[in-house]
């Protein structure tokens, strides 16, 4: 097998294992905030490990501005209370058993990590097992200052992605589908980044790639969108590989979705998963896009299988 079959597979194997991991483990988890730090002067409420303060800002004046954002477009802000956390205070906070995935550990609770970790360490690839032009725009992309790499960049920005949900969730939308969904969560998240941290965009968009390339769709048990539906939970505990590939197919779709229809396709998401309240067919469903929101809406599902 050639090294770079053997780092695509050790890529696989890795991700899908934390994927499950995730789903396997999203109960509530109750614990008193007093030990951590509250960070002051954001609308974001917002804890924080010791020596973590400097990242909290960060994390919170970014969602500040994504919800203020979304506010002007869509007279809705969600409540949503910011942990972030060092790898001593993690457990204590959440059950997810691995340092570094931006979740909820309840439906106002979204939890980062303060710090690199393994798990985000476990995704740099051997850039020479891999194609130049790959290897290239992975380097360009995700080193730091050290000339390191690091996948920081683009696991901070999940947290973004959790903010879609929240919206969603807290919004009273009917999201028809539960790859609506996540794919809402992704328009959020790319709208957002294109249009208020441009310069991010290439941290948001090359991770994708990179796990898309790594993954053979012959080998995948399902590739449908009716397959994810009927199959969403089985997915996350039997074969977290699709729901990972489903995952990224979601993030490309979301960037060419605001390359055709910009912050107007969002607000008008958002008004017809907010008005339409009645289950629709897969027919009616796609028209209704179409229709009401963008041509390119419509498109994830009906070319999805092109």
């Amino acid at each position: 097998m050639k090294q770079s079959d053997i780092f695509k597979r050790k890529f696989q194997l890795t991700l899908w294992a934390y994927i499950l991991l995730f789903f396997l483990t999203q109960t509530v988890f109750s614990q008193s905030l007093e030990n951590l730090n509250h960070l002051e002067g954001n609308k974001t409420k917002t804890y924080y490990s010791n020596g973590s303060k400097e990242q909290a800002e960060t994390m919170a004046k970014r969602c500040d501005n994504v919800i203020s954002f979304y506010k002007s477009l869509v007279n809705f802000e969600p409540t949503v209370t910011l942990l972030v956390l060092s790898p001593e205070d993690w457990s204590n906070y959440t059950n997810f058993p691995v340092y570094g995935m931006p979740h909820y550990n309840d439906s106002k609770t979204l939890i980062v990590a303060s710090e690199d970790n393994d798990f985000w360490k476990s995704f740099i690839p051997p850039l020479d097992q891999l194609p130049k032009e790959l290897a290239q725009q992975i380097s360009n992309t995700y080193s730091d200052k050290n000339n390191s790499l690091t996948m920081r960049d683009f696991f901070d920005l999940l947290a973004i992605h959790e903010l879609g949900h929240a919206f969603h969730n807290q919004g009273g939308l009917t999201m028809q589908r539960k790859w609506m969904g996540e794919l809402f969560a992704n328009i959020l998240l790319h709208t957002y980044i294109a249009e208020k941290e441009p310069e991010l965009l290439p941290s948001l968009t090359v991770f994708p790639q990179m796990v898309l390339s790594s993954t053979n769709k012959s080998e995948l048990k399902f590739t449908t969108l009716n397959e994810l539906e009927t199959n969403y939970e089985l997915l996350g505990q039997k074969y977290p590989q699709n729901y990972g590939w489903y995952q990224c197919r979601w993030h490309n779709a979301a960037g060419k979705i605001y390359d055709d229809g910009g912050t107007k396709a969002f607000k008008k998401l958002w008004q017809t998963l907010k008005k339409q309240k009645e289950p629709l067919n897969d027919v009616a469903f796609a028209k209704l896009l179409s229709k009401k929101v963008h041509k390119s809406v419509a498109t994830v599902q009906l070319k999805w299988n092109e």
